[in-house]
C-alpha cells in the first residue's frame, strides 16, 4: 500500500521549498543564499512570499530544479538549521 507520501520523486523536477520565520528578519534573501548553496542556477523569480494575517511572519517559497533526493534533503538541513528559520515544508 502506498500512500502519497510514499511517492516516489522523478529528477530532474521543479520542487516547491516553503521555509518560514519571522517577517522582521529579512527571510527572503536568507532562503535564497541557503537555497543558492545546493542550486546554484535558483533566481530570484523562483521565489514568492506570503506574510501573515498579523504581518508576525513571513513564508517564503522558491521552486527548485531538484536534481536528486540528496539534494533536497541537503537544502532542508541547512535550512532548518538557520536560527531564523523556525520551520520548512
Amino acid at each position: 500500500m502506498n500512500s502519497n507520501s510514499d511517492a516516489v520523486l522523478e529528477f530532474p523536477c521543479d520542487f516547491p521549498v516553503k521555509a518560514m520565520g519571522l517577517a522582521s528578519h529579512d527571510l527572503e534573501t536568507i532562503v535564497l543564499d541557503i537555497i543558492r548553496q545546493h542550486a546554484p542556477a535558483t533566481t530570484r523569480d523562483a521565489v514568492s512570499k506570503r506574510v501573515s494575517a498579523n504581518g508576525k511572519y513571513i513564508s517564503v517559497t522558491v521552486t527548485v530544479n531538484a536534481q536528486s533526493r540528496a539534494q533536497l534533503d541537503a537544502i532542508y538541513r541547512a535550512l532548518t538549521g538557520h536560527k531564523h528559520i523556525i520551520m520548512a515544508l
